[in-house]
């Protein structure tokens, strides 16, 4: 029997989680809280989505009437969008795109980092001068190295890549202060302290048996972890760089 706890918890998911883990959002005037692994987010009065090829545009100030007000052609096998502040971040096999928010119902290309990986599935993060991606090339990512890279994006115009640390096969990842998370599937959630923000130092691992890492969303002083069969909900209120275990929530 569920825990008046794990309701309440239930509820906060159904607000930032669909059952596919495609996004998650807040209302009003806030940016949405997504999952680095979302196809669409929200931002301000305004719903972003991506397909394949494109990003659309939609006025949702009146909730009951969305509108759709703009089409952009981006690229080829694009899979992400990740909000941050009057930014869009988004995803591609072979780069990332940074698009401005300046006119909401219009976002305009203002940069486009290519990968030296191709062909890589690739969740994207950034906050300030950083951001981050996974790149996952294995089965359906087609061939190459995974990794964890790091752009500098202080001149947001021109990124720079930082780093490169090689993973074993990433998902999703997350940001909370100093400490980033990244999913490596069945190898857990791997915890890096980034107080140096372009040189990322692996901590501890986030582990369960017979369970697989997807996405994460650090929401609060909570870590909300999308995993092979539900979520797994970790504390982070003590110390964000080890986080402990709360409790978990079975599909």
């Amino acid at each position: 029997m569920k825990t008046i706890y794990q309701l309440l918890i239930i509820i906060l998911l159904t607000g930032l989680i669909n059952c596919t883990k495609e996004s998650a959002f807040v209302g009003g005037n806030t940016t949405g809280a997504s999952g680095s692994t979302a196809r669409f987010t929200t931002s301000g009065n305004y719903l972003y989505v991506v397909d394949n090829v494109s990003l659309k545009s939609f006025d949702i100030s009146n909730n009951t009437n969305p509108v759709y007000k703009s089409k952009t052609d981006i690229g080829i096998n694009i899979e992400t969008i990740f909000p941050y502040k009057d930014k869009l971040f988004i995803g591609s096999s072979s780069s990332m795109y940074i698009y401005s928010l300046a006119d909401p119902a219009r976002p305009v290309r203002i940069a486009k980092a290519e990968y030296t990986i191709r062909m890589a599935c690739d969740p994207v993060v950034a906050k300030d001068n950083v951001a981050y991606a996974t790149l996952r090339a294995n089965g359906s990512c087609g061939g190459g190295i995974s990794a964890l890279v790091v752009y500098n994006i202080t001149d947001i115009a021109d990124p720079k890549l930082e780093t490169t640390i090689p993973l074993s096969g990433p998902y999703g990842l997350g940001l909370k202060d100093n400490s980033l998370y990244v999913c490596e599937g069945p190898g857990g959630i791997k915890v890096f302290n980034i107080t140096s923000i372009y040189n990322p130092i692996p901590g501890v691992i986030l582990t369960a048996a017979g369970t697989s890492f997807y996405d994460v969303i650090p929401y609060g002083n909570v870590l909300i972890a999308q995993v092979n069969d539900g979520f797994i909900l970790y504390d982070l209120s003590v110390n964000p760089h080890q986080p402990t275990f709360l409790s978990r929530i079975q599909n």
